[in-house]
C-alpha cells in the first residue's frame, strides 16, 4: 500500500529557484512539486523546505569517542550522541571521518577505527541511526603504519571516500614553521627543546613516507572503487599531483592559486562551513568566503561543528553578491552528493529521495524545525 505525505505553505528551495507551494512525498520519494498550496497536508507556515544536508568531512564522531586527552568513551554511546546531533543539524547523509595512521601528534591504535566502523555498521543494520552513515578514511600519509591500517578497510562497502593528508610542518596546511608553532606548540604544552625535537621527527617522517604512501593509497582506492580527496593543497604542484591520483574533491585548499587550479581542472573545491560562519580559517589560511566571491567554492563541510553546515549557506546567500540561496544550498546538498556519486539525493525534484529539512530563521540564524530521511521523520 502506498504511503503519501504532503507539505504545504512552504518556501521550497529548488535547484534553480525558491517557490511558495507544496511538495508531495510518496513511498519515500518526491512525487510532485506544486506552486499552489494545498488544502490538506502539513502546513509549514512559510518556513523554508530544503534538501537534506550531505556531509562529506566531519571528525565530530572522533570528538565523542575521545572527548579529552587520554579519555575514550563507550563506542555505542559516542555514536548515538554523534548521530543525534548530526540529524538535528539537518544532515541526512554523513561521511564519518576515521583517522588512519599512528603518530605522537595524535591518532589511534590499529584496530580502534575498525572497531568504530563495526559499531556504525551494526547500528545502521539495526535501524538505530537517524542519518545514513558512510565512511571517510582520513589517511595521514607520513605515518609508518597508514597502509596497514588502510588494509583493515579494503572491501568494506561503507567506505566511499578517502583523503590523503600530510600535517607535517612546512607542508600544505602549515606552509611555514610559524603557522605550525602557533597551532601545535601551545596545544601540546611543549617547551622549546621538546617542540624542536617533535617538529624534526615529523618532518623526517613526512620526507620518508609521504610520497610513496600517497601513491600507494591512491592506487588502492582506485582498485576498491573509493573516491579520493586531496587535502590542504597549497601549490600548483600539489594540484597536478592530485589530478594524477584521480582526485575528485579538493579539500580545504590553503591558497587562492591552488583553489583556482583545482576548480579549473574540474575538481570540486571543498571548504569548511565554520570558516564561513567565523569569517576566517582557524589555522590562518584563506577564507572560504573569498573563494565564494571568486566563484571557486563548490562544497561546504561542517568539519568540527555540525550545525555550521546549515548556518553557512544562508550567510553566503546574505553576504556574497551574485550568490543566491539555491546556489548556496547546493553547496551542502546537491554538490557534495554528486561529488561522491549519490545522485539520488541532494535536490528537491520529482523522483529524488525525500531527504528534507524544514528551516525557520530566528534573528537571521537558520534553525531546523523538522528533518526527514526518505520521507521518515528523524528529528
Amino acid at each position: 500500500m502506498s504511503h503519501e505525505q504532503v507539505f504545504t505553505n512552504a518556501r521550497i528551495v529548488l535547484p534553480e529557484s525558491v517557490i511558495s507551494g507544496a511538495v508531495v512525498i510518496r513511498d519515500g520519494l518526491i512525487a510532485d512539486i506544486s506552486e499552489s498550496p494545498t488544502r490538506t497536508g502539513e502546513d509549514l507556515d512559510g518556513d523554508y523546505l530544503i534538501p537534506g544536508l550531505v556531509e562529506l568531512h566531519t571528525d565530530h564522531l572522533e570528538t565523542h569517542y575521545a572527548p579529552r586527552p587520554g579519555v575514550k568513551w563507550d563506542l555505542t554511546a559516542a555514536l548515538q550522541a554523534h548521530d543525534a546531533q548530526i540529524a538535528t543539524s539537518g544532515i541526512t547523509t554523513v561521511f564519518d571521518c576515521l583517522r588512519l595512521g599512528s603518530d605522537e601528534a595524535g591518532g589511534f591504535a590499529r584496530g580502534e577505527m575498525r572497531e568504530l566502523a563495526n559499531v556504525i555498521e551494526q547500528a545502521q543494520n539495526e535501524g538505530r541511526l537517524r542519518a545514513q552513515h558512510f565512511l571517510h578514511l582520513r589517511c595521514e600519509v607520513p605515518c609508518p603504519d597508514v597502509l596497514e591500517q588502510f588494509s583493515d578497510f579494503e572491501g568494506d562497502p561503507n567506505v566511499r571516500l578517502a583523503s590523503l593528508m600530510d600535517h607535517a610542518p612546512g607542508q600544505r596546511q602549515f606552509q611555514t614553521l610559524e603557522q605550525y608553532i602557533f597551532f601545535y606548540k601551545t596545544k601540546r604544552g611543549l617547551d622549546e627543546e621538546a617542540f624542536r625535537a617533535f617538529t624534526q621527527r615529523r618532518m623526517e617522517a613526512s620526507a620518508r613516507y609521504s610520497a610513496r604512501h600517497r601513491d600507494a593509497l591512491a592506487e588502492r582506492c582506485a582498485a576498491n572503487g573509493i573516491f579520493v580527496a586531496s587535502h590542504d593543497d597549497a601549490t600548483l604542484a600539489h594540484v597536478e599531483e592530485a589530478i594524477g591520483h584521480g582526485v575528485r574533491l579538493a579539500e580545504f585548499p590553503t591558497s587562492i592559486e591552488a583553489a583556482e587550479a583545482s576548480h579549473a581542472a574540474g575538481l570540486s573545491v571543498l571548504m569548511g562551513a565554520p570558516n564561513v560562519v567565523r569569517g576566517k580559517s582557524h589555522s590562518g589560511n584563506i577564507a572560504a568566503r573569498d573563494l565564494a566571491e571568486r566563484g571557486l567554492l563548490d562544497v561546504l563541510s561542517s568539519d568540527y561543528v555540525p550545525f555550521s553546515l546549515l548556518h553557512a549557506p544562508f550567510i553566503l546567500a546574505d553576504t556574497v553578491e551574485g550568490l543566491d540561496l539555491p546556489h548556496a544550498i547546493s553547496m551542502v546538498t546537491r554538490a557534495p552528493a554528486d561529488a561522491v556519486g549519490l545522485t539520488d539525493r541532494g535536490r528537491i525534484a520529482e523522483g529524488a529521495r525525500a531527504d528534507l529539512v524544514r528551516v525557520h530563521r530566528v534573528s537571521g540564524v537558520p534553525v531546523s524545525r523538522a528533518v526527514w530521511r526518505a520521507g521518515n521523520r528523524i528529528a
